[in-house]
């Protein structure tokens, strides 16, 4: 089946992308979610005259994720854990604790969006890289330090 994209999909392409996928991708996740519409001659007129629109909503979003980006860089952001032997903490540092820590900080970003590829078991520094829009990524400093008990 053919559809045309309204929103930017990782995996398929940009808004206003003319693609192919199955059939049951399309009816079950890409149309009811508002993603895409089904590509026949009445939706193709259509979508021509609100394209420009879509591409100027595309490239909105895009400035702002990258304004986020840049106020995101400056962000350092300090989690106290308890500390076992050997400087070990209990338990690890998961995106759900920095999604937390970032909204205490007045930004509102998803879990989805942080990447990081270790698991944070230690205390000391990291670089947590975070996926805002497509192209548009960002890291932060996150420093685990042990807790007072």
């Amino acid at each position: 089946m053919k559809v045309i994209l309204k929103q930017n999909v990782p995996s398929l392409g940009k808004a206003g992308d003319l693609v192919k996928v199955n059939d049951g991708h399309a009816r079950n996740l890409l149309i009811p979610k508002g993603l895409a519409v089904e590509a026949d001659d009445k939706n193709i007129k259509a979508f021509e005259l609100t394209k420009k629109n879509i591409l100027q909503k595309a490239q909105k979003e895009k400035a702002n994720a990258q304004d986020l980006a840049a106020r995101l860089a400056e962000v350092t952001l300090t989690l106290p854990r308890k500390v076992g032997d050997q400087h070990k903490i209990f338990g690890s540092v998961t995106s759900k604790d920095i999604e937390i820590a970032l909204q205490e900080k007045g930004f509102d970003i998803d879990r989805k969006m942080i990447v990081h590829d270790e698991q944070i078991k230690h205390l000391g520094e990291f670089k947590v890289k975070i996926k805002l829009a497509p192209g548009v990524d960002t890291e932060l400093k996150l420093n685990v330090v042990g807790a007072e008990s």
